[in-house]
């Protein structure tokens, strides 16, 4: 099994408490799932007003397919939210 994983890192600047913060981030997960039939998960940066660690997993047999789901992954979000972008990290993993 093959294992692709994007974490993503958000400045919301415009979040000026953590109910605000949760409800950018909850909008960004629920687009992320419904478009790509993907995992994600708030990962880092829980207690930040304006920080957001966001993690997404696709896993698959072929590492191929990973890698370009990933790679639509990445532009989709970049042409969604790049004002809201600091980071985007990449790993796939061979899960023998």
């Amino acid at each position: 099994m093959i294992v692709g994983v994007l974490i993503i890192e958000l400045f919301i600047p415009q979040a000026s408490s953590l109910k605000e913060k949760r409800k950018e981030v909850r909008s960004i997960k629920d687009k992320l799932r419904s478009t790509f039939n993907v995992s994600v998960s708030e990962v880092g940066n829980l207690e930040l007003w304006q920080r957001a660690s966001v993690g997404v997993a696709v896993a698959g047999s072929d590492v191929n397919h990973v890698k370009e789901t990933l790679n639509k992954l990445e532009g989709f979000i970049e042409r969604n939210w790049s004002h809201l972008l600091l980071e985007v990290r990449e790993e796939i993993l061979s899960l023998d």
